[in-house]
């Protein structure tokens, strides 16, 4: 659906100041959002995520919804107006014009049942919406490479990604839910439990993320160093330009390993639910952080915690950067394990798979892992 549909609105990556089409590519994404978000309204029992109905203000979001509207149709009208291409006016308008037709902010929300299978629809209109206001701004403010360009190759493919990645966060989530429950559930020690809730909330919050990070740190490691798991974790590094959305090109199976492993540690713990919502938080921003096409600098901080130019390492195709830092939060670790990339230039030259060889689009990255094994070299 989303490449069908941005392959005809989006047919230029081509972004110049004062041509219009800047101002025609916010319109439409405003106001597919929209049209996204009106959806929701009228079925949240199906496309709203239980989670967030407890954390968001139904005002809000009606009012947010409104202005993104009014910015768009602005927006639309006037790319409308001053470009000879009009394109991107129209499609905006069209989305536009469906929102309103079908209730627009004003959609009323009665009472639904809470216990229906469903799809993230509304985080992923809301992550995306977050993700492009904040990261696209830091990496045209702050750019380590500043030639790359916003619609860089490939970029409809990890929206593709991003898009089916939320959606399926109700599966995601309850597999996840039965493996650590049931799978685990014989770990649990309440004396444990009765420490970790005693202990000071900074440092609950550090130890989670530290628990987690070890968790994932050796899955990680297992995904390179393990040729079958490579297949599936070679998706996520065969981007050959980094930016904010790059981190999305996952594998669905990868997420669903990877989560229920990470999680399981926190759950037997017995992290309080204020905690494990911070650090989800937490993990959503530095993972998006750290693939952006930021240039930051740290300073001794590096040695610590991971940072765009540690994790740009880890995607890098360089010799030196094969199977190297594998931390997600902590880099410290990597250094205490031995698989640091230490001794090279500031920046890698390349990134992506060694010998280039996946496929190109989110639906054969997704079916490429079960294809008969080759000898491409691990990365």
């Amino acid at each position: 659906m989303i490449k069908a549909l941005s392959r005809k609105i989006f047919r230029t990556n081509h972004l110049q100041i004062g041509e219009g089409n800047i101002s025609g590519y916010i319109a439409c994404f405003l106001a597919i959002l929209s049209c996204l978000g009106v959806l929701a309204f009228h079925f949240p029992e199906y496309l709203t995520t239980p989670e967030l109905r407890k954390s968001y203000s139904v005002d809000f979001l009606r009012q947010l919804m409104f202005a993104a509207l009014l910015v768009s149709g602005s927006l639309g009208l006037l790319n409308f107006v001053r470009n000879t291409n009009k394109r991107l006016g129209a499609t905006a308008w069209f989305f536009i014009l469906l929102a309103i037709m079908f209730g627009g902010p004003n959609v009323e929300v009665n009472e639904f049942a809470s216990d229906t299978p469903y799809i993230g629809l509304d985080w992923f209109i809301l992550d995306l919406l977050g993700s492009t206001l904040i990261f696209i701004v830091i990496e045209k403010l702050l750019p380590h490479r500043k030639d790359q360009k916003i619609l860089r190759s490939e970029w409809r493919g990890d929206l593709n990604h991003f898009f089916v990645n939320h959606l399926i966060i109700g599966f995601v989530l309850l597999v996840t839910n039965h493996f650590v429950h049931y799978g685990f559930g014989w770990a649990v020690s309440s004396t444990v439990q009765g420490y970790i809730e005693q202990t000071p909330f900074i440092v609950q919050l550090f130890l989670i993320i530290l628990v987690a990070d070890l968790m994932q740190y050796w899955v990680h490691r297992a995904y390179h160093e393990v040729p079958l798991l490579w297949r599936f974790h070679g998706v996520h590094h065969s981007a050959k330009e980094m930016d904010w959305l790059a981190g999305s090109r996952q594998h669905i199976l990868e997420i669903l390993v990877t989560r229920s492993l990470v999680l399981t540690p926190i759950f037997v713990l017995g992290f309080s639910q204020q905690i494990i919502s911070l650090y989800v938080i937490i993990v959503g921003l530095q993972a998006v952080f750290n693939h952006a096409n930021v240039r930051v600098k740290f300073g001794w901080l590096k040695y610590f915690m991971v940072t765009p130019q540690f994790h740009h390492w880890h995607h890098a195709s360089d010799k030196a950067a094969i199977d190297r830092n594998y931390a997600a939060h902590f880099s410290f670790l990597d250094y205490v394990f031995g698989t640091a990339v230490k001794g090279q230039k500031e920046w890698p030259e390349a990134y992506g798979v060694v010998g280039d060889y996946m496929p190109v689009g989110m639906l054969k990255q997704q079916i490429y892992p079960f294809k008969p094994a080759s000898t491409n070299s691990l990365n």
